[in-house]
C-alpha cells in the first residue's frame, strides 16, 4: 500500500504491464491446467490487484494458510518466543517454532548471558550508589532513592521523571530539593545539570519552589562554616536560578546585605560570586532579573542593601584592582 501511495502512475504502470504478462502467458498456454492454475501466479496476481484496489488484507485468518496447517496437523503455534533471526534462520530443526524447543532455548543463551549481566551491572551499579549515598550522610530511605535517582539520571529528563515516578508518602517530597542542592555542593566542579533538574521540578509543582527557598535560606545561615568549594556552588546555583527566572532575587532577603557587622569575609566573598555570576549573564538578562524586584515598595530595604552591597564589595573593589 505505500508503494502504491508514493508513486501511483509507476504503481498503475507496473500493474497493467502484469496484467499484460499474465494475459499473454495464459494465451500461450492454452488449456493446460499445470500452468493455468499456478498457485504462486495466482496468489501474485491476488494482491497485485488488491494493490490496485487499495484493498487491504482483513485480520481474519487466511483460510488457505488454516487449512494447510490442518494438514500439517499442526493445531497451535506459539510465536511469543519466536525471534526473526530464529525465523529466517535456513537451518531451523525440530519444532522451531515452539517457545521450549530445545534448539530455540540453546539459540537464546546469548541473550540470557546480556540479560544477566546487565543485571549484575545494575547491581552493582545500585550498590556503589547506595554507598555512595551513606557517604554522604542520605540517613533515609526516601533520602538514598532520592539521591540514586539524581546521581544515575542519563539526563534532567530522565532524573525528572524517575523522581516523578517515586511516590513518596506524606511530605517526604520536600526531600527532593535537599538532596539535589546537597549533591549539587557535594561535586567538586559546578554542574548545571542540577540547576536544570532543579527549574524543571519547580516549574512541575510550586511546592518545590518553596522547598528550594528553604533550603537555601538553611544554608545561607551556615555560609561562616561552610568549606570554599560549597559556598562557590551555592552561590553559582542561585545565580543560575535567578538568570533562569526560576528563582527572585527575593531569595536573599533573609539576608541584610547593608548590616557591615553580619558582613563577614566569608559571606562578602559568597554574595560577591554570586553576584558577578549574574552580572556575567547578557545585560537583558540581568535587567529582567532586578527589574523583577524593582517594583514592589515593600522590598524598598532589600534593594537599598544590594545597591549597598554591589557599590562596597564589587564595584569598589574592581575599580581597585583596574588602578
Amino acid at each position: 500500500m505505500k508503494i502504491r501511495a508514493d508513486d501511483p502512475t509507476a504503481m498503475k504502470t507496473f500493474i497493467l504491464n502484469i496484467q499484460d504478462t499474465s494475459n499473454k502467458m495464459k494465451a500461450s498456454s492454452g488449456d493446460v491446467p499445470e500452468k493455468n492454475n499456478s498457485k504462486r501466479m495466482e496468489f501474485m496476481l491476488e494482491t497485485i490487484y488488491d494493490i490496485k484496489n487499495n484493498k487491504k488484507k482483513t485480520e481474519e485468518v487466511n483460510p488457505r494458510i488454516k487449512k494447510w496447517l490442518q494438514k500439517l496437523r499442526v493445531d497451535d503455534i506459539s510465536i511469543r518466543g519466536l525471534t526473526w533471526s530464529k525465523l529466517l534462520d535456513p537451518d531451523k530443526k525440530g519444532q522451531w517454532w515452539l517457545s521450549g524447543d530445545v534448539v530455540s532455548a540453546t539459540d537464546n543463551v546469548k541473550n540470557i548471558e546480556d540479560v544477566a549481566n546487565k543485571i549484575d551491572k545494575d547491581v552493582a551499579e545500585t550498590q556503589r550508589m547506595l554507598q555512595l549515598a551513606a557517604a554522604q550522610r542520605m540517613n533515609t530511605d526516601s533520602r538514598r532513592a532520592i539521591f540514586c535517582i539524581i546521581m544515575s539520571g542519563e539526563d534532567y529528563i530522565d532524573a525528572f521523571e524517575k523522581l516523578l515516578r517515586l511516590e513518596l508518602p506524606g511530605k517526604q517530597d520536600r526531600d527532593i530539593m535537599r538532596v539535589l542542592v546537597e549533591c549539587c555542593l557535594q561535586e567538586k566542579v559546578f554542574n548545571k545539570y542540577y540547576t536544570v533538574l532543579a527549574s524543571k521540578l519547580c516549574e512541575h509543582d510550586k511546592n518545590h519552589k518553596f522547598t528550594l527557598q528553604f533550603c537555601l535560606w538553611d544554608h545561607f545561615k551556615e555560609l561562616e562554616s561552610m568549606a570554599l568549594s560549597r559556598s562557590m556552588h551555592l552561590a553559582k546555583f542561585v545565580a543560575e536560578m535567578a538568570a533562569s527566572f526560576t528563582l527572585s532575587l527575593t531569595v536573599l532577603k533573609t539576608v541584610d546585605l547593608s548590616d557591615i557587622t553580619q558582613l563577614t569575609p566569608k559571606r562578602i566573598m559568597h554574595f560577591r560570586i554570586l553576584f558577578e555570576a549574574i552580572f556575567d549573564y547578557p545585560d537583558t538578562v540581568v535587567w529582567k532579573i532586578f527589574t523583577r524586584i524593582a517594583g514592589t515598595p515593600e522590598l524598598e530595604s532589600f534593594r537599598q542593601g544590594i545597591e549597598f552591597f554591589v557599590k562596597e564589595y564589587i564595584l569598589k573593589t574592581n575599580k581597585a584592582k583596574s588602578q
